[in-house]
């Protein structure tokens, strides 16, 4: 990797029941999160009909992944992303700089930070990765953040920059989707019994 780590330069998949392995693939790609869809297919494919949940740890969660599952497959994702279990604890939940625990005003389509500035709503972003795959963003942005005394706390723009939230409407509801789904009493279950 040219920083003196060493990394494999393959990735095993293996797909389970019960302890028993039912499909296995080797991919190039060193990151599962690019490895699940092209594995389902895979799976499909060569070897049975995907269950009614796929199951998996944070390392598949990603927009991408459960768009595919939700909208490609006849299946549910119980798949957590990599902030999940962030989420869940209490230290998190009550963290006032963290954006997500901001208030939203959904008629004038703002945020307000802890220093009670509005962050509006200013225009729209798209990102597009390097496979192709592209995020869609509504970029918020503070009206003034200047002599703001929690500056430091929240934000790493350069003094004279107000602070801007990139919220993706898509993922977020594709985060409060899993949330739900893992609260439950059956998925929770049978999400459990993958650890």
């Amino acid at each position: 990797m040219k920083n003196v780590q060493l990394k494999a330069g393959y990735n095993l998949q293996i797909a389970t029941e019960g302890q028993y392995t039912l499909a296995y693939e080797i991919f190039s790609n060193p990151t599962d999160t690019r490895t699940l869809i092209p594995f389902l297919n895979s799976i499909e494919q060569h070897f049975f009909k995907l269950p009614t949940f796929i199951v998996a740890d944070a390392g598949y969660g990603s927009e991408e992944n459960y768009q595919d599952v939700l909208d490609n497959r006849e299946s549910t994702p119980l798949i957590t992303y990599n902030t999940y279990r962030k989420e869940q604890k209490k230290r998190n939940q009550k963290n006032v700089f963290n954006s997500a625990n901001w208030n939203y005003n959904n008629e004038t389509d703002s945020f307000q930070c802890p220093n009670d500035q509005q962050l509006t709503f200013r225009y729209h972003s798209r990102k597009t990765d390097r496979k192709g795959f592209t995020r869609e963003y509504k970029v918020y942005e503070s009206e003034n953040c200047m002599g703001c005394p929690f500056r430091s706390e929240w934000t790493k723009a350069k003094e004279g920059n107000n602070r801007k939230i990139f919220m993706n409407p898509k993922w977020e509801q594709q985060k409060e989707q899993i949330r739900t789904l893992l609260s439950e009493e059956k998925a929770g279950k049978i999400y459990g019994r993958r650890k």
